[in-house]
């Protein structure tokens, strides 16, 4: 398949270190998203976003950073930070589900008010040297508020405008909203990246044969739990099991060391790592029973023994396991 495929912003998952391993021992993505960097007054970026964006910590795909705020002047100072760094393309987060990010007007919480979206689109875009394109929700509340934001959508210069099919107040849950997708992609003047429960090979042929129009596609917690799907994707090609389950081996022991390289303490290593199993498990035969050993533990040394007999002994590859 000659499309292209995104590898989606999760917060706590896929940074840089993630992002790098993934595509030495899986491949198949073409682009990342960075999770979201907080818009910020100031000259610098910070210490930490800093290292995640360094052109030299993210060398394994292209990478466009996504920003998340609600104040132009920020979002301007911070995309101009980040064209400092050859950025020049950046990514506006309109879609963060999150109640506590939502309440404060930013990701899905501005989808109510196509008004303030178009003042904040209109005070950036000519400020910024960087292309914009924008991630959104089909609304905060309803799937309506879609088609009172298509034409400030349409009356910006927007690079590509991903859109996640289902509301804000969904988090990830219950189905996505394929037919209001349908309607509100046609209305829309850019390129459109379809994004929402790409967890298998047959569903994204499935989308393609209902949206032939579209060729860009964002896989997040699909790759998460089936970390060889964008590249069964590309290359149309499957591994025996055998081979998968050492590769999965591998990919997480690259992971770990390279977490413990630059975390400080059994605690930030293993907080990390529990993060990557709560979605990593789910590929898992009995991923409860691992998941659960796993977040029990306080100690790295024991991490190690629980994680390496688990492969060694008890690892088994189930075919579906949609996440709750």
């Amino acid at each position: 398949m000659n499309d292209t495929l995104y590898l989606a912003p999760i917060r706590g998952v896929t940074d840089s270190i993630y992002r790098n391993a993934f595509h030495k021992h899986f491949g198949g993505f073409d682009i990342a998203i960075t999770p979201f960097i907080a818009s910020f007054k100031g000259v610098k970026l910070k210490p930490k976003v800093f290292r995640e964006v360094l052109p030299e910590n993210n060398n394994a795909m292209p990478l466009i950073p996504q920003i998340i705020g609600n104040d132009a002047e920020d979002i301007i100072n911070v995309s101009k930070l980040l064209f400092n760094l050859g950025y020049k393309d950046v990514n506006l987060n309109f879609g963060c589900p999150h109640k506590m990010v939502a309440k404060r007007g930013r990701g899905s919480g501005i989808l109510p008010f196509p008004e303030k979206m178009d003042e904040l689109l209109s005070n950036i875009i000519p400020n910024i040297p960087n292309r914009l394109s924008i991630k959104v929700r089909l609304g905060r509340i309803t799937t309506d508020e879609i088609f009172n934001l298509i034409p400030v959508f349409n009356k910006h210069e927007l690079a590509e405008v991903t859109i996640h099919a289902r509301t804000g107040i969904q988090m990830y849950e219950g189905t996505v909203f394929l037919d209001v997708f349908e309607k509100c992609y046609k209305l829309i003047d850019h390129q459109v990246v379809y994004n929402g429960d790409i967890f298998y090979y047959e569903d994204i042929i499935e989308l393609k044969k209902r949206f032939p129009d579209i060729t860009k596609w964002m896989i997040g917690r699909g790759a998460m739990v089936n970390p060889f799907l964008p590249g069964e994707i590309k290359s149309d090609n499957t591994l025996q099991i055998a081979d998968k389950i050492e590769i999965l081996k591998d990919f997480h022991d690259e992971v770990y060391q390279e977490y413990s390289k630059v975390l400080f303490g059994p605690a930030s290593i293993l907080g990390r790592m529990k993060e990557f199993w709560y979605y990593y498990s789910h590929q898992f035969v009995n991923n409860k029973k691992i998941l659960k050993k796993i977040q029990k533990t306080n100690s790295t040394n024991n991490y190690e023994d629980i994680v390496n007999k688990f492969f060694q002994n008890d690892a088994e590859l189930q075919k579906h396991d949609f996440i709750s």
